[in-house]
């Protein structure tokens, strides 16, 4: 504003020294004009060259509309500071993929005859170390569900789950443990984490020696799995998951002569018992060996091997081994690849 009264107080008195000369002072004039026109502008000049307003209230208006128009260009709530157009959130990419397996279910199908002393003591002595390297092996899995059958009608259990596959909550009979191993904590009669495992499978695993000749692990691990036993109010109830891992745990010193059925018709079965996933399902069989490399009277168990070795996750032990320790810690890499591996139900 103050260059504009400048401009116009030099434009007065040039046309003051050209009085006597009418073209004069239009050319005087025009050329202080022209010169005017060539300055550069300032925020200020652009808004007096603003738009000419027919009254003075009509010009307050307009600034106030200006000045309206501003504020709200900073924010329409009025509110002072810079507003920034930033766009649309970035998008964060997709969603992480699911844990894979965080559950875990684990049968343990032990023969309870008469030959079954030692391999039942080596199995609790061993089994410590196996759920401890699974619980930090599998460090995503929040849940483990451990069930001990025999292979036969197992007449400790209290009656009605005195059956073939019912799970194991009382012992009785020649070199078991002869006790009550419940109640565990999940009110079922299924072990899990927060139970003390080491004491409460010793106790359910040392089925004794008092069982049938004719073993049946097959059917009793089918029996154990399957909808039977595992409805509301049943032996089993709860126990099986659809959303778990299922590893199966045969130890048997004797050829699989007593269940009903074939190898392939077994292995179909327990599939169809996982939603037709066989790879949801990881076989781990201590059984007689084709070529021990133990001391063994046990009878190879060539159809319990031809079952086993139809899965993609199986390992096959030798039961006559001194320990089952080494056969626990190499099958964790089978179960930890599996638990990987898991198709989620659905």
């Amino acid at each position: 504003m103050l260059r504009a009264a400048a401009l116009v107080t030099l434009a007065s008195l040039a046309l003051s020294a050209c009085s006597d000369d009418g073209g004069g002072r239009a050319s005087a004039t025009a050329a202080i004009v022209s010169g005017v026109g060539t300055l550069p502008q300032t925020s200020e000049d652009a808004t007096s060259t603003a738009a000419p307003t027919s009254t003075g209230e009509a010009a307050g208006t307009s600034a106030s509309a200006t000045e309206d128009e501003a504020t709200s260009a900073v924010d329409p709530s009025g509110a002072s500071g810079p507003k920034f157009d930033i766009g649309e959130t970035p998008d964060a990419g997709p969603p992480p993929p699911p844990k894979a397996c965080l559950k875990v279910d684990l049968l343990f199908v032990v023969d309870n005859s008469a030959s079954m002393k030692n391999e039942q003591d080596n199995l609790v002595a061993s089994f410590p170390g196996f759920v401890q390297e699974i619980q930090q092996q599998l460090e995503d899995a929040e849940s483990l569900h451990i069930g001990v059958v025999a292979t036969d009608k197992y007449d400790g259990n209290e009656s009605p789950c005195g059956v073939l596959g019912g799970l194991i909550t009382r012992t009785s009979g020649s070199n078991s443990s002869k006790a009550t191993c419940g109640p565990y904590v999940s009110g079922q009669r299924y072990m899990t984490e927060q139970d003390d495992l080491a004491s409460k499978f010793a106790c359910a695993a040392q089925v004794g020696t008092a069982g049938d000749s004719n073993e049946k692990p097959l059917q009793a691990a089918l029996r154990a799995l399957g909808p039977e036993l595992g409805q509301p109010g049943q032996c089993n109830e709860g126990f099986v998951r659809e959303d778990a891992l299922l590893v199966l745990v045969v130890i048997t010193d004797e050829e699989e002569d007593g269940s009903s059925g074939d190898p392939p018709d077994w292995f179909n079965e327990l599939v169809a018992l996982k939603g037709g996933v066989e790879t949801n399902i990881v076989t781990l069989a201590l059984i007689g060996p084709e070529n021990p490399e133990c001391a063994s009277a046990a009878e190879v168990a060539y159809r319990i091997v031809e079952f086993a070795e139809m899965f993609t996750y199986g390992s096959i032990g030798q039961i006559c081994a001194d320990s089952f320790q080494p056969f626990f810690h190499d099958a964790i890499a089978v179960i930890d690849q599996a638990c990987e591996n898991f198709v989620p139900p659905g």
